[in-house]
């Protein structure tokens, strides 16, 4: 399906009825993609990335990274999460999803969205969405999961929320080290700040991640942004 517009000029005419109708700016993307003949902009998203069926991302993880994924909200940054799983089931290998955001429901649908039959991969896949969730508590319900699994999070920001839970950073590093100790991977999917869309860069930076608290984003190895329907993929470095 064409679009009727570019992506980004799609969501400039989001940000207009946001405006114009004094509506939240997620319920207006979400309108303008049913125009587009999607159900939501998340879908519509990732329908325009660059990436392909095959995981230009998966290609270039090993096991013992832990990545950052982050974009702006309705860029298909989950969906990207729950893709980069489906190509590591088909593989033969065991994926994770673990989010504070979505329910069950929601995740099983966007994976039905992507062509995938949660049933086939019962055995293969875990699905999470306890309240409980930790860097601590992830890795003791990986505890036996095997070398290759890939695990996403949704998402890096919602992990700093509870107070009896550790420091954003502590947990990273708990995360870090328990990948690379077990031959897993870890992707952690990230918020960017609203500053960016003031900006002319084509994609965001380390420097735009929202950080509520100091983080060192050198614990990631790597670090995937998305934009408008294109990624770029950069090693960690901060500063």
């Amino acid at each position: 399906m064409r679009l009727s517009a570019p992506i980004h000029r799609l969501k400039q005419r989001a940000k207009a009825l946001a405006r114009d109708e004094d509506i939240p700016l997620n319920r207006a993307l979400n309108r303008i993609a049913r125009q587009e003949g999607f159900d939501n902009w998340s879908l519509l998203a990732a329908r325009t990335a660059k990436v392909g069926p095959n995981g230009a991302l998966l290609e270039q993880l090993i096991p013992g990274d832990q990545v950052l994924l982050a974009a702006r909200r309705g860029h298909g940054k989950t969906l990207m999460g729950l893709r980069l799983i489906l190509e590591t089931l088909k593989q033969g290998r065991t994926g994770a999803f673990f989010t504070l955001e979505y329910t069950a429901t929601d995740v099983f649908d966007r994976l039905r969205t992507i062509g995938a039959n949660p049933s086939l991969f019962e055995e293969r896949f875990m699905f999470d969405d306890s309240d409980c969730i930790s860097g601590g508590y992830i890795c003791n319900r990986l505890a036996d999961a095997p070398h290759g699994t890939i695990a996403v999070v949704d998402y890096l920001q919602l992990l700093d929320q509870k107070r009896d839970n550790p420091e954003l950073s502590v947990q990273v590093q708990t995360l870090k080290s328990f990948a690379q100790t077990r031959g897993l991977i870890i992707v952690m999917i990230s918020q960017i700040s609203r500053s960016f869309e003031r900006s002319a860069r084509p994609h965001p930076g380390l420097d735009d991640v929202r950080l509520p608290n100091p983080l060192d984003l050198g614990l990631f190895s790597k670090a995937c942004f998305l934009n408008n329907g294109s990624m770029q993929i950069v090693p960690a470095q901060h500063g």
